[in-house]
């Protein structure tokens, strides 16, 4: 009868405590998810009362857009050059910053603040870096790719956006290498100075290994922030010129909300939902292996 009373109390306290952050979790998280999976059965433009069942025509329709693998092939582009330039920038920063640089809580501070600022008001911000600072200084300069506005050029559209993402993401992934730099043991680092070990042979054998599980993280992180870009690519580009900076979360959302297809909307959401998964389950189990065997 004890037990009886005992278990019936832990179980009031755990939905005391775990019961409105499940409920919340359900509400905001789980149900729209299921309910967007249920969009992608039928054909709707987000107006009508009227919703046709299509079953998996949605699907099929989605994987023979152009235009939506055309921006999950820029999107992939975008993902694989800034993923590599943050994580190689911030863990620059954090060496530096972690290891004897004068002033580097000041720095620290620096690099970090453009990561409190939001992706809407970073783009305006560059909108007139791009349009204004860089146009002149080119001119007066007599440097050609600054003279002209890199939000106005096809190819160079997609270059300002990684710029101003590495500027961004940067500072908070170099917080996440400091730490895992100042856990690396001081008595190992000044052995190995004594023994005559250069700061290169340092770097490469000793600390980067132990800096893996970072890595993990901070590859995570860049990993699902850009893959899911939308904010910085309207603010920055609107998709343009001519389309050639749309990526796939700005696609979708024309899709859906431009275009009044909340169906195939919905399904290339799914879509794009299912490659991040993925991407980042197979990241996180090799990077695993990895950390193993380092």
């Amino acid at each position: 009868m004890i037990s009886e009373k005992n278990a019936a109390r832990r179980l009031g306290n755990q939905l005391f405590f775990t019961g409105p952050t499940l409920v919340a979790f359900l509400a905001v998280i789980v149900i729209p998810f299921l309910y967007g999976i249920y969009l992608t059965l039928f054909q709707w433009d987000g107006i009508s009362k009227e919703m046709p069942f299509v079953g998996f025509s949605n699907y099929a329709t989605a994987f023979v857009d152009k235009e939506f693998w055309m921006a999950m092939g820029l999107t992939l582009k975008y993902v694989i050059v800034t993923v590599l330039l943050v994580n190689i920038v911030a863990f620059l920063l954090a060496y530096l910053l972690t290891f004897g640089l004068k002033g580097q809580n000041l720095f620290r501070t620096a690099f970090f603040t453009p990561n409190l600022i939001g992706g809407l008001v970073l783009g305006f911000i560059w909108i007139f870096i791009f349009n204004n600072i860089f146009v002149r200084a080119g001119e007066k300069l007599g440097i050609p790719f600054l003279s002209t506005s890199w939000l106005g050029d096809e190819k160079m559209a997609f270059w300002a956006i990684v710029l101003v993402s590495v500027w961004q993401y940067a500072g908070y992934m170099m917080v996440i290498f400091v730490a895992g730099l100042m856990s690396v043991p001081k008595d190992i680092m000044e052995a190995s100075r004594i023994d005559g070990a250069g700061a290169w042979t340092r770097l490469t054998k000793m600390v980067l290994p132990l800096m893996v599980p970072s890595f993990i993280v901070t590859v995570f992180l860049t990993l699902k922030g850009t893959f899911m870009v939308y904010d910085l690519n309207y603010s920055l580009t609107q998709g343009g010129p001519f389309g050639s900076t749309t990526m796939g979360s700005m696609h979708v959302y024309n899709k859906a909300f431009r275009s009044y297809d909340y169906g195939l909307g919905q399904t290339e959401a799914f879509i794009l939902f299912f490659i991040v998964a993925v991407v980042t389950v197979l990241q996180v189990y090799f990077s695993k292996k990895l950390e193993v065997e380092s």
